[in-house]
């Protein structure tokens, strides 16, 4: 089972309707199956993350944020993770506003 605590991830890429940008950066915290995490970035004021990690590391999980027009942005995603040559993990993310304009996009993180 992948574990993710105390793993940092930036995205690589990411859909043009997301707000996440190449210099957020993500704080994984994990405590049994459960997961939560803190990001910031220039465009992201504040987020967090809470989720559930089953056992071949995939999150199920809901986010929320505050961008910096001081909108609350909510959204739900799932993350599937790729053990990559190096060991570190990628994750395949399939995410969904829930706020907004209920858009749908993808992301693509990298453990640094």
């Amino acid at each position: 089972m992948i574990h993710y605590h105390n793993r940092i991830f930036k995205p690589v890429s990411t859909s043009s309707n997301a707000e996440v940008t190449e210099d957020t950066i993500f704080h994984y915290k994990q405590t049994e199956d459960r997961v939560q995490c803190s990001y910031k970035s220039k465009a992201i004021l504040e987020g967090h993350l809470l989720g559930t990690v089953d056992e071949h590391g995939v999150i199920t999980m809901v986010y929320h944020q505050i961008n910096t027009k001081g909108e609350l942005m909510t959204g739900r995603c799932t993350s599937t993770p790729e053990v990559m040559s190096n060991g570190k993990i990628r994750i395949h993310e399939s995410w969904q506003w829930t706020s907004g304009d209920l858009s749908e996009g993808t992301s693509v993180l990298e453990e640094i």
